[in-house]
């Protein structure tokens, strides 16, 4: 297994670079969605908490959609750093909301996407993780939640508040759109719009090298802000792997959102999804508590026994990348920093027990 870090938009620096190499990381995931246009100051490095009525603020440039040059030049200032570019993490909402709101720009957005995962093949980026989803991350709060009261993020109570116009997956696309809710649809309906998505852009993954890896639903129910879940139990994974069997139809494997499912066990589903192959890349968080109410807390703190995870892993072989996803901010000077370093010098602590 390898290490890695997820490092947002802003901060693909060669500073953070070096940095993840200082605290044993040998890969890095990466966000382009730009979560932080109006980043607060004291905490642009945490991750994206929703606003009042803006979600995590505007999307992209629908037009502008990323080229192979842009993320070949990125590959290449990660590698001059002595790390490895293993994924880049959810498409811009502005490059494809009509795909997850069946709207009619959705040939068009298809094929935006097919671009963009030609592209990343190109770039000899291995994996590109996307969330189907119309809510999105939705309705997390932050407060003092982890051992002595470092500030972290959670879910007390699940957000339905319906999406209005113009909003998809927690961010705006259309700031004129008219007034107006993206209205309800069924499960069935979600799920078909996913097998019609997979249909299409598996095999332009398979051709151009990519592995599509899919993140369960945070937070995990039914329905968040009026719209229906794909992935909210453990057990619906395979659902979505058995829409398109591929190697190129894996899992983001979050395993702080499977534990925070009402149902299903968490170790059982590392043991089904690993030992099946089906594990793109692994987030390793943990978390107190479950749907509808749960809080993110240090690594090592937890209801998941991190680990009998990492046991499951290696018994099954995975070789894959293990990053922290997120983590508690740390009372200092550099919270993310010092959060960050902590997770991974536990994770790389449990590999080398292990190997011993």
């Amino acid at each position: 297994m390898k290490l890695g870090i997820g490092l947002y938009r802003h901060m693909l620096t060669p500073a953070n670079y070096r940095f993840a190499r200082q605290i044993g990381c040998s890969h890095v995931v990466i966000h382009l969605v730009d979560y932080f246009k109006k980043p607060d100051p004291s905490a642009a490095d945490n991750q994206p908490v929703d606003s009042a009525s803006g979600g995590w603020g505007i999307a992209g440039d629908p037009n502008a959609l990323w080229t192979t040059e842009e993320l070949l030049a990125i590959r290449k200032q990660i590698e001059a750093e002595g790390l490895r570019l293993e994924a880049i993490e959810n498409f811009d909402p502005a490059h494809w909301h009509d795909v997850l709101l069946d709207g009619p720009k959705r040939d068009t957005h298809m094929e935006n996407v097919k671009r963009i995962v030609r592209s990343v093949g190109a770039a000899g980026i291995p994996v590109m993780g996307y969330n189907f989803s119309i809510a999105g991350v939705a309705g997390r709060v932050t407060g003092p939640f982890a051992r002595g009261n470092a500030e972290s993020v959670g879910v007390e109570g699940v957000d339905q508040t319906p999406v209005p116009s113009g909003m998809v997956w927690n961010m705006v696309y259309d700031q004129h759109a008219p007034p107006g809710t993206v209205g309800t649809i069924s499960h069935e309906e979600l799920w078909r719009r996913l097998a019609r998505f997979l249909d299409e852009l598996v095999p332009v993954a398979e051709e151009a090298g990519v592995i599509l890896a899919a993140h369960p639903d945070d937070p995990p129910a039914a329905t968040v802000r009026g719209t229906p879940r794909l992935v909210y139990q453990p057990a619906m994974y395979q659902r979505l792997l058995d829409l398109r069997p591929s190697h190129s139809n894996a899992l983001e494997f979050c395993v702080g959102t499977i534990a925070e499912m009402t149902e299903g066990d968490v170790y059982e589903a590392t043991e089904t999804y690993s030992s099946r192959g089906k594990l793109a890349y692994v987030h390793l968080r943990n978390v107190r508590g479950k749907i509808p109410r749960y809080h993110e807390v240090f690594i090592d703190e937890g209801d998941i026994d991190i680990p009998r995870i990492i046991r499951i892993l290696k018994r099954n072989g995975y070789s894959g990348v293990l990053i922290p996803d997120h983590t508690p901010l740390l009372e200092c000077a550099a919270s993310w920093h010092a959060g960050m370093a902590y997770a991974v010098g536990y994770m790389r602590a449990l590999l080398q027990a292990l190997d011993a």
